[in-house]
């Protein structure tokens, strides 16, 4: 049996390969994602007081640093049993939806849209961003970059730190936000709805009139059929922020909501000797291994999740593309077409911007009144957004003096963990045959894994606190000795 190895993987956050298994025929017999690196942060976090935890986490990574830092900030709130003030919910939403548009902005025209502008198979030199900017003119770069640093402004306004936010306290925020402040942010956000319309209008231009690209996106090729999670509002509709976690089965039924700690009587984590990312099922589902299909305990998440379990967006300009979305698609959901994810990353860019301004264009978010008082002794919390790049838990325990006991954090790539999987294993099936590889095709089988926008940064945590670690010993002449292992 050959092996190919795609190593390192490109255009992600963090380090992997891809191993390809190839029959004596050439063709792929099985083909599997392999996590490389290891980061345990839920071992830094420990001893660390709970306070501190939001501004820690944000560190985890530099691309997903607002997400963490706003998980973690619920979470703390949590641990002191304390809701946080209007005033104070609105900051954090707002927070988190300018980091929306900044971060699927940054991950469209830097990972995604170079395969579709420069094309799937062309020379790999100019297959980057800077071959994006250069076909579509270097003034519409430049124009995309200062529309996205119009978000990343916001957020440094918000947060105190245009990177890695200081700004959260258990209840609240640290400081209110002035009428000139609010002022300044509302004309900054006319940057983001206007790039989120020339995003889509770019998506329209070079995919959806493409017919051969779509034939890609509609097609069996880049597919996972699998269960879904994402986070509804009370009318079903899509929040990041705040709502209840709602699962649905690969045909759209629902299976279970939950909220909070309750996530550990659904998810449950397999740790696997192959890799340094947890493999996450559905408890109800069971283990049933890395397939797809009816019977699959594997859930997706994220901006395609978020397409299929929500029933639509809260902002016009938003709904407006989701139900053009869901048309090209039949009218019929869950769609398992992962290309897909790009076309839904784009919407929610624009949804993320349209919320922004709305809630901005609310006088009373500068109330003063940012924080709740904590009254109660710390203990336990859990924290659950919906990341840019799908469902986020930070769970923490603390001692009576606040400092964290335990950590656990799911992050979103380590929930598509078995997705991913399963759509390169599919894409390395229908593009490798008889032996025939090139870097094109190559390259065609890494598309099948950048629509999930992975993180390994953010997703290589030990279950329960150590790396998985499997040794084989063998003699000179190549005989298996023994095998040792520490899980």
């Amino acid at each position: 049996m050959q092996k190919i190895e795609i190593s390192p993987m490109t255009r992600l956050e963090g380090h992997g390969k891809i191993s390809v298994f190839l029959d004596d025929n050439g063709n792929v017999d099985n083909a599997f994602v392999q996590t490389v690196e290891f980061r345990g942060y839920e071992r830094f976090l420990q001893g660390m007081p709970i306070e501190e935890v939001p501004r820690t986490v944000s560190t985890v990574c530099g691309v997903c640093r607002g997400v963490h830092f706003s998980a973690a900030a619920k979470a703390t709130d949590g641990v002191y049993g304390v809701e946080p003030t209007p005033t104070a919910k609105k900051i954090r939403e707002l927070f988190l939806n300018a980091h929306y548009v900044e971060d699927h902005c940054a991950i469209l025209y830097a990972l995604g849209f170079p395969d579709f502008v420069m094309g799937p198979t062309s020379d790999p030199a100019g297959r980057n961003l800077i071959g994006l900017i250069s076909a579509v003119g270097t003034e519409t770069g430049k124009l995309v970059l200062k529309k996205r640093f119009s978000a990343v402004k916001i957020i440094e306004i918000l947060g105190g730190k245009p990177l890695h936010s200081v700004a959260a306290l258990p209840g609240g925020w640290s400081k209110s936000i002035s009428e000139e402040e609010r002022l300044q942010m509302l004309e900054l956000s006319k940057d983001l709805i206007e790039l989120g319309q020339i995003t889509l209008k770019v998506f329209d231009d070079v995919v959806l009139k493409n017919e051969k690209y779509m034939e890609l996106v509609v097609g069996d090729s880049y597919k996972a059929i699998v269960n879904y999670m994402a986070t509804v509002d009370e009318n079903g509709k899509c929040n990041y922020y705040d709502g209840t976690q709602k699962v649905i089965d690969l045909n759209g039924k629902e299976i279970v909501r939950f909220k909070g700690k309750e996530y550990l009587d659904v998810i449950a984590e397999r740790t696997l000797p192959w890799s340094y990312l947890k493999m996450p099922y559905l408890k109800s589902i069971g283990w049933k291994g890395v397939v797809d299909g009816e019977g699959t305990g594997l859930y997706a998440v994220g901006p395609l999740a978020r397409f299929n379990v929500c029933d639509g967006f809260n902002t016009p300009q938003a709904q407006e593309h989701y139900e053009k979305m869901l048309a090209a698609f039949g009218g019929k959901k869950p769609v398992h077409n992962i290309l897909a994810y790009h076309w839904a990353r784009a919407i929610e860019l624009l949804n993320a911007a349209e919320r922004v301004q709305e809630l901005l264009s609310d006088k009373s978010i500068t109330d003063p009144d940012v924080r709740a008082k904590l009254t109660n002794k710390p203990n336990e919390g859990v924290g659950i957004i919906e990341a840019v790049r799908g469902t986020l838990i930070h769970h923490y325990k603390t001692d009576d003096k606040g400092i964290v006991t335990d950590a656990n954090l799911i992050v979103a790539t380590t929930n598509n963990k078995g997705p991913i999987n399963v759509a390169v294993r599919r894409a390395a099936k229908s593009f490798i045959k008889n032996g025939i590889i090139n870097e094109g095709l190559i390259n065609m089988v890494e598309m099948a894994y950048r629509p999930y926008d992975i993180c390994f940064a953010c997703a290589t945590h030990a279950l329960p606190g150590r790396m998985p670690l499997e040794i084989d010993v063998y003699e000179k002449n190549g005989t298996h000795l023994k095998k040792m292992r520490n899980f």
